[in-house]
Order: C-alpha cells, then sequence, then structure tokens
C-alpha cells in the first residue's frame, strides 16, 4: 500500500473505520488517509481517534487522491456520484463497497473508462478477521486488483471472483456472520438449559467456535476428519451429531445460504445494480 500516494474515503462510517484502522496498522501514514463525511459529530471522531485529514467535500477527496473507497449508503448513490463524476478521470480508481451496486452501474455514471474495484466485505473486518470478496470492473487492471487486495487484506482475508458470484458471497459469507452468532446463541443456551450459568455458557461457546474455525483453519485435513476425531465410538459427541442431523441443522444451513443469495438476486434487480 506504499506505493498508492493518497487514499481516499467517501464515506466515514463502520467500514470505513475498520479499513482506515487496517491500514493504519500497517503503517500506512494517517496524513496520506483523507475522509468525507457528512455527520459533523462523525468527521470529529474519526479525526480525533485517528489523525487522518478531514475533506470538505466528496470531490476535493477525487482532487486529492489517486485511490477512493467508496463507503457510502447504496441509498445515496445517485446523489454522490454525479458529484464527484466532473473530478474522476482514467488516472483515479474507485473501490466500491456498496451492496446490490454493479460496477457498471458505477462505470456507466463516471466518464472515460473508469478504473472501479467492487468489494464486498463482512461484518468482522471490524475486528480484523474479516472476509472481502473482490471483482474488477471492465477497466480494472491486474494492478488494481492487486492493490485492493493488499487494502483488504488489513482487514482479514480477500479473494478475487467474477462478479456473476457476488449474490453467493452475499449468501454465504455476507450474510454468515449472522448465522454464527445465531449457533453461538444457541450453544449457550444449549448450555444454560442444562445448568450452566449464562456467563460461563456463553463464554464456552464463544471460545469453542473460535477455536474450532481456526483449528479448520490451519489444518490440512477436511472438516469430516476433524469431526470424526472428536466423535468416539458410543460417546457424547456422536450423540449430539446424531440429535443435529435429526434436526436437520446441515440442511438448515444450506437454505440459509440459498434464501439470502436469492434475495441479493431480488434487492440487486429491484435496485438496478446487477
Amino acid at each position: 500500500m506504499h506505493l498508492v500516494e493518497k487514499i481516499g474515503f467517501i464515506g466515514g462510517g463502520n467500514m470505513a473505520e475498520a479499513l482506515i484502522k487496517g491500514l493504519l496498522g500497517a503503517a500506512f501514514p494517517a496524513e496520506r488517509i483523507i475522509v468525507s463525511e457528512p455527520a459533523p459529530g462523525r468527521r470529529a471522531q474519526v479525526r480525533e481517534r485517528y489523525g487522518v485529514c478531514i475533506a470538505d467535500g466528496n470531490s476535493e477527496v477525487v482532487r486529492q487522491c489517486s485511490h477512493i473507497v467508496f463507503a457510502i449508503k447504496p441509498q445515496v448513490c445517485s446523489e454522490v456520484l454525479p458529484e464527484i463524476a466532473p473530478d474522476f478521470d482514467e488516472s483515479k480508481m474507485l473501490v466500491s463497497i456498496l451492496a446490490g451496486v454493479s460496477t457498471r452501474t458505477l462505470e456507466e455514471s463516471l466518464k472515460g473508462n473508469p478504473r472501479v474495484v467492487r468489494a464486498m466485505p463482512n461484518t468482522p473486518v471490524l475486528v480484523g478477521e474479516g472476509v472481502t470478496v473482490l471483482c474488477a470492473g471492465r477497466f480494472a487492471s491486474s494492478d488494481d486488483i492487486g492493490t485492493a487486495h493488499r487494502l483488504f487484506e488489513t482487514v482479514g482475508k480477500a479473494q478475487v471472483l467474477g462478479e456473476s458470484l457476488l449474490d453467493a458471497v452475499t449468501g454465504l459469507s455476507g450474510s454468515g456472520p449472522a448465522y454464527v452468532f445465531t449457533f453461538i446463541e444457541a450453544l449457550t443456551d444449549g448450555g444454560v438449559h442444562v445448568g450452566l450459568s449464562r456467563e460461563v455458557a456463553s463464554a464456552l461457546a464463544v471460545q469453542t467456535v473460535l477455536g474450532a474455525a481456526r483449528l479448520v483453519q490451519q489444518s490440512a485435513e477436511h472438516t469430516a476428519v476433524l469431526r470424526d476425531r472428536v466423535c468416539s465410538p458410543g460417546g457424547t459427541a456422536i450423540a449430539g451429531i446424531k440429535a443435529l442431523e435429526e434436526a436437520g441443522l446441515r440442511i438448515a444451513l444450506m437454505n440459509a445460504v440459498e434464501a439470502a443469495t436469492v434475495r441479493s438476486r431480488e434487492l440487486g434487480k429491484k435496485e438496478g445494480g446487477n
């Protein structure tokens, strides 16, 4: 990221803040980060917390920066794009984290052959453990994708996929934290049901999920092999697995991913973004 002279953020919300923290953690200088944010209180908060520069408006961010992160709400996209279009040219790169707004929609609102990369991060980027899927617009180069990849690796992992797969990504990793939160909540309630205090049950559930995920991440073995190692013949874990299978946990999760994917496609068509 140090080859980038200045990075600008249009929008200073939670996702922008997570990326700013990631950049600073990767030793990117605060004075080379410029933020435009309409809410005065939020502007002051971001400046005081991170020492970044605050722009007078969105156009100033585009004029000053070669790389711009579009971190606004999708609902105001149609208002902001005409504002920044006059100052956007092919020397600049736009990274958009707007859900449901396609690269083609962004490209058609900017002049020339705009370099656009679309990113779909999930909420664990807020703690540096997110996963972001990137896709390139028609005019983005491999260097542009590489720059975006390095940016989002400051807050977790990043992968590059085709834009046609982003609805499926929404169904899995975009919506996935909600499934995991529900799973942790259910594990906690199960612990309370069998006699643990809620505080103890919650701590055990959270660490169990965290540790199991880390084990999968660091192991070369399939999850089925890791599961079988916990399930001794006639033991407690296999009894629990039997109950989960009878309740349909596996198909319920598959259905959740499918339902969220379908809904993402519906919303994209409604907004005209895909």
